[in-house]
């Protein structure tokens, strides 16, 4: 892990932010690859890989996002807290905005959530996981420009633990696209696409939230606090009541422990 960080520590961190983003979507990329070896995942599992999905961005947001933002903001009191709060709540309603109006299907297809839409539902499945990774690939960048700003607090070695926290958590989420859209009668090869290409939007948001936060570093805590609003409210909203509608919801909770015992020991230990 060392020699990775003094990789990364090597190059622009614009750069560094897309190679950090490009890993992520790789391991949502080995998930999706599962539908060439597998026709369905057993409920149970899936319900545990969703609530490890969760704990990771619960974790992740806490100790990765929020702590950071609140201690490199200035002022005592509530000014300290000032801006992760601005931040977060930004972020949740900026996904609040975006699941009322981005035409999506969950997992289960049961329910189509934002406007009305003809689109078919391997469409509809693959922008509700779109959904997922925005946030994600935020985070990862907006580190990498606090970094490249030069913000004390902002370091390599955090940028890339939440990079391998992420991707470790989107194994599961490509998994997740692929077979349900293997199961709706799609080819082996279009369900690995699709279930792949959920996740491009990662890298491309990693690079403009490092790109933001360089050129502007004063946005750094409330870039920071977006995008944990905007993760928790993905995890809120959607990861944890799919993983807990069936009759394997232990499961899923025991994953969500998991999931964020793991992020947040990678943290502390790594970042």
């Amino acid at each position: 892990m060392e020699s990775v960080i003094h990789y990364f520590e090597q190059l622009n961190p614009v750069w560094g932010a897309l190679y950090a983003s490009t890993f992520t979507w790789l391991m949502t990329a080995i998930g999706a690859a599962f539908v060439f070896f597998f026709q369905k995942a057993h409920r149970g599992l899936m319900d545990g890989m969703l609530g490890f999905t969760g704990g990771v961005m619960v974790a992740a947001s806490i100790w990765s996002l929020l702590i950071p933002a609140m201690e490199m903001s200035e002022g005592d009191g509530f000014l300290k807290v000032l801006p992760a709060v601005v931040g977060f709540l930004m972020g949740a309603g900026f996904l609040f905005a975006l699941d009322k109006i981005l035409p999506h299907f969950h997992s289960n297809f049961k329910k189509v959530e934002g406007l009305k839409t003809p689109w078919q539902k391997t469409t509809l499945l693959v922008l509700a996981i779109t959904l997922h990774n925005i946030p994600e690939g935020l985070a990862v960048g907006v580190l990498f420009g606090g970094v490249a700003a030069g913000v004390p607090d902002a370091t390599i070695a955090g940028a890339v633990t939440l990079a391998l926290g992420i991707g470790l958590q989107n194994l599961p989420e490509g998994v997740a696209v692929s077979l349900p859209l293997r199961r709706l009668g799609m080819s082996r090869r279009k369900s690995f696409f699709y279930g792949q290409i959920s996740a491009i939007v990662e890298p491309i948001s990693a690079v403009v939230g490092a790109i933001a936060v360089a050129a502007f570093t004063p946005i750094l805590p409330y870039a920071l606090a977006f995008a944990a609003g905007a993760m928790i409210f993905v995890v809120v909203e959607e990861v944890i009541p799919e993983a807990q509608q069936n009759k394997s919801s232990d499961i899923a909770t025991i994953g969500f422990i998991g999931g964020f015992l793991l992020m947040m020991s990678l943290d502390v230990v790594l970042g």
